[in-house]
């Protein structure tokens, strides 16, 4: 954003094209997509795959457009309609997933339309409050593109988009891995169990995306305040913030853990397993025991990964990161399943993690070294 000499206007605000334009290509290359990504399980699973991918792209423009705008809105000072306009659009999404689902019959589609429903809610109430803002008037020129500020936030931007593609990598190699070796097993070999193991592995990614959220939200606080005292010439300050948050990563992380490995079937029975078969339940038990062993490490990982950002490492924040998802992620993932099967698939992520952590500890000493002069 570029302020005028006066300094009371902002004259550019990132525009949502970049949504318009995804939601284009996904809705064009739906087929690839999905297969991709492990979606041509069989006939059944393909259908709603598609029903569903069609409804949640619509959203797509909505979603990236309330994403964009919600750290702009913190940075004006009102954390607190940032984090109201978030929930209010999760909030829709609970209640109207039942009723559409249901109540309407919709199945797969109802899913996707309470989903959009609530991006849509957050975007218009991030729509609302940028015509409100405290330190921002908005202009025509405020919709334009300047290429002397593209030039300098497009490299963060880039560092970013490279994390999170590495990961969409990632589970992409899974889900083929699983779909291939899980055709292969004695068991899952079978029609009517085909399903199962992606079925199990989306279960497992839906719990750890949450733990991993925790982790990320945690880390993403420390930002402005690491800024601030890095600017201040405090150090000290930022080299205590770091040894806090590692600490607290760690005991997110081992929460997980002890529910994890203590409490399997219980987190699959929150994901409504009662009425599946004993071949669901068995391999639900150890997907989450062998997947998620090392959540302590993913957690210590992602915080650091998102820390070193908050310093101005970019660079090695999104060196780290790729290692993780395509060095490892992908290799492991394609590799051990050779030795192991379908259970090699599921130790790719443990292997993962503490291999990244090794490197973590290594960029961590060294930070601790840069802070500590």
């Amino acid at each position: 954003m570029r302020r005028k000499k006066n300094g009371t206007k902002i004259e550019y605000i990132p525009g949502d094209g970049a949504g318009l334009l995804l939601a284009a290509i996904y809705l064009l290359f739906m087929n690839p997509i999905l297969t991709l990504f492990g979606g041509r399980v069989n006939e059944e699973t393909f259908y709603h795959s598609r029903e569903y991918f069609f409804y949640i792209t619509l959203g797509v423009p909505f979603y990236m457009f309330g994403q964009a705008m919600n750290p702009i809105i913190r940075s004006d000072g009102s954390p607190k309609f940032a984090m109201i306009s978030t929930l209010a659009g999760a909030a829709v999404n609970i209640v109207l997933d039942p009723l559409f689902i249901f109540g309407f019959h919709w199945g797969m589609m109802g899913a996707a339309v309470a989903t959009v429903t609530g991006q849509v809610l957050t975007a218009a109430l991030s729509i609302w409050y940028l015509c409100h803002m405290k330190a921002v008037k908005l202009s025509r020129e405020s919709f334009g593109i300047h290429v002397s500020l593209t030039k300098r936030y497009l490299p963060l931007g880039i560092c970013s988009f490279l994390s999170q593609i590495s990961l969409v990598a990632a589970m992409a190699a899974i889900n083929n891995m699983i779909q291939k070796y899980g055709a292969m097993d004695e068991i899952f070999g079978q029609a009517q169990y085909a399903q199962i193991p992606m079925a199990v592995v989306g279960i497992v990614m839906k719990f750890f995306q949450i733990v991993i959220s925790i982790a990320v939200g945690m880390a993403a606080g420390c930002i402005p305040i690491v800024g601030y005292n890095i600017g201040a010439g405090r150090k000290d300050r930022a080299r205590n913030l770091f040894t806090l948050l590692l600490v607290s990563e760690a005991a997110v992380g081992a929460v997980a853990l002890i529910i994890v490995e203590f409490f399997p079937r219980q987190l699959i029975a929150l994901f409504g397993a009662a009425n599946e078969s004993v071949y669901y339940t068995e391999f639900a038990v150890k997907a989450f025991r062998i997947y998620l062993c090392m959540m302590i490490f993913a957690c210590v990982n992602k915080g650091t990964f998102i820390y070193l950002q908050s310093l101005g490492k970019a660079l090695a924040s999104t060196m780290l990161s790729m290692v993780r998802e395509v060095v490892f992620g992908v290799g492991f993932a394609l590799l051990l399943p050779v030795f192991f099967g379908l259970d090699g698939v599921l130790y790719s992520m443990p292997v993962s993690d503490v291999l990244t952590f090794l490197m973590s500890a290594a960029v961590i000493a060294y930070t601790y070294r840069e802070l500590k002069q």
